[in-house]
């Protein structure tokens, strides 16, 4: 297997989800990314506090977090939050500066009870954007259903089925002929010397 030089992409997040029910999360800001964040962490059951202005912060708002988010573009604010992380121990995400956080937000797609985290590493945040989009209009309607139909069959089978590999392959039978198919598109510029590259 080939590993990828470190130090070719130096902010490379690893992907996880957190339980953010009932911790205390803190979201520094007041742009429509502070707003949108608070809302994210709300919907997953966080206990947030918003902080519009930064310079009122204290370390007091921060000490017993458990997540704090920064959307202000300012360095010596996230350097100054990347100090009390690291002597409170909580988790930090500056945004658009990977450099003082250990976590990294990434676009998420909603699609009732299935999420798809999408990430670039912060390199190109408008294709994860785009990715973003096509996914979610992707998973519709059509695709909730399925998923709400798989999970009433989910149901019946803990009921009927007594061994739990008999209800695995079950669900793995009603999944069959559930299938993606993907297609991307390149600019100009790209295809051309991706056909140089490859001639």
């Amino acid at each position: 297997m080939q590993h990828r030089d470190v130090t070719e992409y130096p902010y490379v997040f690893f992907p996880v989800g957190l339980n953010l029910h009932d911790r205390l999360c803190v979201v520094i800001g007041d742009d429509g990314e502070a707003v949108q964040k608070a809302e994210s962490l709300r919907e997953v059951g966080a206990r947030v506090v918003c902080i519009p202005d930064a310079e009122a912060l204290q370390e007091i708002d921060v000490s017993a977090a458990f997540l704090v988010i920064s959307t202000p573009p300012d360095a010596a604010l996230a350097a100054h939050l990347r100090r009390l992380a690291d002597q409170h121990r909580f988790l930090l995400c500056c945004i658009d500066q990977p450099q003082f956080g250990f976590v990294a937000m990434q676009a998420t797609v909603k699609a009732g009870p299935a999420r798809i985290a999408i990430s670039t590493g912060g390199i190109a945040p408008r294709v994860g954007r785009r990715l973003k989009e096509a996914l979610q209009r992707a998973l519709d309607g059509k695709f909730v259903r399925f998923l709400d139909c798989l999970n009433a069959q989910r149901e019946r089978n803990r009921e009927r089925l007594a061994e739990s590999a008999q209800r695995r392959e079950a669900m793995i039978a009603a999944a069959d002929g559930f299938e993606v198919d993907v297609t991307v598109r390149y600019p100009a510029w790209f295809e051309e010397g991706w056909a140089a590259r490859n001639a």
